[in-house]
Order: C-alpha cells, then sequence, then structure tokens
C-alpha cells in the first residue's frame, strides 16, 4: 500500500447521495492525506468528474439524477476522463450488478459495509496501475535517438562507428575531409509520450519551447483553463506544463552544446532563457553539473570511445 506521503497530492472525488456516510468517507481519507472533492448525485459527480479531473473516483451505484453505471458510462466515453479509474462502493450485493459494473469498465466493486482498510487496499492497487502508466510515459520521453549519420559515415565501414572532428568535419579514422554540404542537418528527437489526449498540447510545446511561453500560453492555445489541463498532464503523464516545456529545451540544449560551438550564453538565448542565471540554474538541477562541464564530458568520452575503436580496427 501506498505511503501517505504517495497520497498527499491524490485528488479522489466521492459520490454518495446519504450525508453520513459520504462525511465519512471525506474524514477517513483526508486522515490519509487524500485531497477530497464530494457530489451527492451522479449528475454533480460527472461535473465534477469533469472540471477537476481527479486521479480516482469512489461511487455508490444507487445515485439520484444519474445512477452510478450512467456515471461509468458517461465518463468512459469522453476521452478527457475514461481512464479515472472508477470503484464503487455500493449496497447493491447482487452478482449481476457486479458484473454489469465490470462490463461497463468499473475498476472495482466494494459492497456495504466494507472496512476502511478495504477500501484503502483498493484505492492503492488503482493509483499504482496509474503510477506504472506514468512511469513509461515518463520513460518513453527519455529515449533520445542517436543522431543520423553523414553519407559518408554510412558508405565507410571503418568509420561508421566514430565521430567526426567537428571543427574540421574530417574523419578521424581514415582522414578524409567531409564536405560541410553533405552533412545532414540535425533532426530534433521528439521527446514527448505518444497520447493523443495531449498531442495538442506537445506539439505546442515542440513548435515554441524555445520562446518564452508559460503554463497559460499553453492554455489558451489548446483551448483549455489553466487549472484544467495542469490537472489533464498530470494525470496523464506525472509531471507538469512546466516541467515538459523544461525537459524540451534541456534535450535542444544538450544538441547545441555537443553540435555547435555556440557559448552557453547564446546557447540560452536561443532555446528561450533570457536569463542566463536561470538557466545554469535548471540545468544544473537536471545533470548536476555546469553546461561547460558538461560539454567538456562529452567530449572527452568521444575522444576516449574514437581512440577505443581505431585500435580495435588497427587489430582486425
Amino acid at each position: 500500500m501506498g505511503s501517505r506521503q504517495d497520497w498527499n497530492e491524490k485528488k479522489i472525488l466521492v459520490i454518495e447521495p446519504k450525508a453520513e456516510i459520504r462525511n465519512i468517507l471525506l474524514k477517513s481519507l483526508g486522515a490519509k492525506g487524500f485531497y477530497i472533492i464530494a457530489a451527492e448525485n451522479g449528475l454533480i459527480g460527472v461535473q465534477r468528474a469533469q472540471q477537476e479531473l481527479p486521479d480516482l473516483i469512489v461511487s455508490e451505484i444507487s445515485i439520484s439524477k444519474l445512477d452510478g453505471y450512467s456515471v461509468l458510462t458517461t465518463l468512459r466515453q469522453n476521452f478527457v476522463t475514461a481512464i479515472i479509474p472508477l470503484i464503487f462502493v455500493t449496497s447493491k450485493v447482487n452478482r449481476g450488478d457486479i458484473r454489469k459494473a465490470m462490463e461497463l469498465g468499473a475498476d472495482d466493486y466494494l459492497t456495504k459495509p466494507c472496512t476502511g482498510d478495504e477500501l484503502l487496499r483498493a484505492i492503492a492497487a488503482c493509483l499504482h496501475k496509474r503510477n506504472i502508466l506514468q512511469y513509461w510515459y515518463a520513460k518513453q520521453s527519455q529515449a533520445l535517438p542517436e543522431p543520423p549519420l553523414s553519407e559518408h559515415h554510412q558508405q565507410c565501414q571503418v568509420c561508421a562507428e566514430l565521430p567526426l572532428d567537428k571543427s574540421h568535419q574530417q574523419c578521424q579514422t581514415c582522414a578524409e575531409l567531409i564536405p560541410t554540404d553533405t552533412r545532414e542537418p540535425t533532426k530534433h528527437e521528439f521527446i514527448f509520450p505518444s497520447d493523443p489526449l495531449l498531442s495538442e498540447v506537445f506539439n505546442f510545446i515542440e513548435a515554441n519551447y524555445h520562446r518564452q511561453i508559460t503554463l497559460c500560453d499553453v492554455a489558451v492555445a489548446v483551448g483549455y483553463s489553466s487549472t484544467y489541463l495542469t490537472n489533464l498532464v498530470r494525470r496523464q503523464t506525472g509531471q507538469t506544463v512546466q516541467n515538459w516545456i523544461i525537459e524540451r529545451r534541456m534535450a535542444a540544449i544538450r544538441t547545441l552544446l555537443l553540435e555547435t560551438d555556440e557559448t552557453v550564453e547564446e546557447i540560452a538565448t536561443k532555446v528561450g532563457y533570457h536569463s542566463v542565471a536561470h538557466f545554469f540554474r535548471q540545468f544544473r538541477q537536471h545533470h548536476h553539473t555546469s553546461p561547460q562541464a558538461w560539454r567538456r564530458e562529452q567530449l572527452i568520452r568521444g575522444e576516449a570511445r574514437a581512440k577505443e575503436l581505431l585500435l580495435i580496427s588497427k587489430d582486425r
């Protein structure tokens, strides 16, 4: 079961018609560190879910306006709320009710009365599944492809594994000079996870990360409120919009540090930082070193690898 610290930022929507039971759930879950919102009927529950985008929903089936089944169906038909986990905690105990709930896509089904531990275990299991999904989104975004090889490197079996001497555009194995105009342009990697819910968001960041964009700029561009967009992106990826803007800038910075001789100040300006101090601070937070030190380390590693491969080629 997750720790209380893990739950501090998790938002749960409770849909329960009886005030006494609703208050018990609010108090008990709130005491565990969850942020709780509530609704007394199905219609309000759907509205709250669409507005607040909770991490999880706990709902009774026997509720007015819209019953629990209708709430679940409505949420599953909306692409924004379709993957919010929903647990029924209900007085309906018939096998047919349980089967119907599962066929509609409920994540768990508890019958009343249930203990607080039973509910917490069900919640923890659902949130664990969500954490795994968010982990793979983050993992996918960190997979950076290798830069493309030049035509010369694709043809030379010996030096294909070696980097170019960027100062002279010279093959380090056969000492053949490579004409500048034959080099392929750098293809910047698309670092964002593949998520149809967020494709418009990520496309906007990709096109504008080098400008001084903010959460509000992204929200306006995609037609969402800042709060709604923050909840959506955090729920889908485990990160904030601002985190993704920074991640994209860092990917561009790494490419520029490796493939150009531009100064750190020039690179900072090129990727959207008007404050060099702010740029240095964020780079150090991500890489635990300065941009200059990172560049030197990568060049040293590249030279060491080149020498190693050169020795291997001579031994063949």
